[in-house]
């Protein structure tokens, strides 16, 4: 259905059609705050993620991983399904853990009194630096880092909220912001290229969690496994970014951390919840 010819007209007042915003409708309301009392689950580890396998979720759940095969003992994490088709971001737990309702929500219990951290950005940096890894010493990478991690944050809603609702998501196929946003997400994937083309990483020679921020969205893309949109935003013609997309993909990390709280796609690829390492193998 195409909406090229729409005659809508705001009203005076906007008021909510909860009913009205397609697929993922329900994940969704104006207002902020807790619809049901429940509390969250807590497992063994210091470390407890709430989360799902989105790619903010995958960002955080990647880093763990990585971090655990760094030789970080004190990474071990439980992660507990969120699934905010069913509002379990409502809830009073998650609430108090993340006050914006979205995943992922973290709670560090290692400190003298537990410490919560929201925004997938927040989680990389608080867990790059109380470990100390896959984020730069160095003054001038460390700053290349922090540019492209803010560049993500900033960059993806309009990939996410704008192209891939209104491609993949909407109820009906708008051309204006189908247009709209399919342009902003090819340039941001001609950045990712241009630069990519003279560095082997986003901070230059060494892997950051500003890699892991932008892998799990724009690789997404690039491998058509978000949005199914490949084709149509011609990904191959992006060499660089398709190059660099590969090689993290290849690492082990990355693949066990992108099945952590997947609950749909091939079986092989899901892990509900993660409370050991063993989890993987069963």
């Amino acid at each position: 259905m195409s909406d090229d010819n729409n005659t809508y007209e705001p009203p005076k007042i906007w008021e909510w059609d909860e009913d009205g915003g397609g697929r993922w409708a329900k994940i969704n309301r104006p207002i902020s705050g807790a619809t049901h009392e429940k509390e969250l689950p807590v497992g063994k580890h210091p470390l407890q993620l709430y989360s799902l396998a989105t790619p903010n979720g995958v960002k955080v759940t990647v880093l763990l991983e990585e971090l655990l095969a760094a030789g970080e003992k004190g990474a071990e994490y439980d992660a507990y399904l969120i699934n905010i088709s069913e509002g379990d971001q409502f809830s009073s737990g998650f609430v108090a853990a993340n006050p914006n309702s979205k995943i992922p929500a973290l709670w560090d219990r290692s400190t003298s009194t537990p410490t919560r951290v929201f925004e997938s950005g927040a989680i990389l940096l608080y867990l790059a630096e109380k470990f100390g890894k896959f984020i730069p010493q160095e003054h001038k990478a460390r700053t290349e880092c922090m540019n492209w991690l803010f560049w993500q944050m900033g960059s993806a809603p309009y990939l996410g909220g704008g192209f891939g609702h209104f491609y993949s998501y909407a109820p009906f196929k708008i051309k204006y912001c189908i247009d709209r946003f399919t342009m902003e997400t090819k340039r941001q994937l001609d950045v990712l290229d241009k630069h990519l083309a003279n560095n082997a990483y986003m901070a230059g020679d060494e892997y950051t969690i500003a890699d892991m921020a932008i892998w799990p969205w724009y690789g997404g893309v690039m491998l058509n496994k978000v949005y199914e949109a490949g084709e149509f935003l011609s990904v191959d013609s992006y060499e660089h970014l398709m190059k660099w997309v590969l090689k993290i993909n290849e690492r082990s990390a990355v693949q066990r951390g992108s099945r952590v709280n997947r609950k749909w796609g091939p079986e092989e690829e899901q892990l509900i919840e993660r409370h050991d390492a063993s989890d993987f193998d069963k």
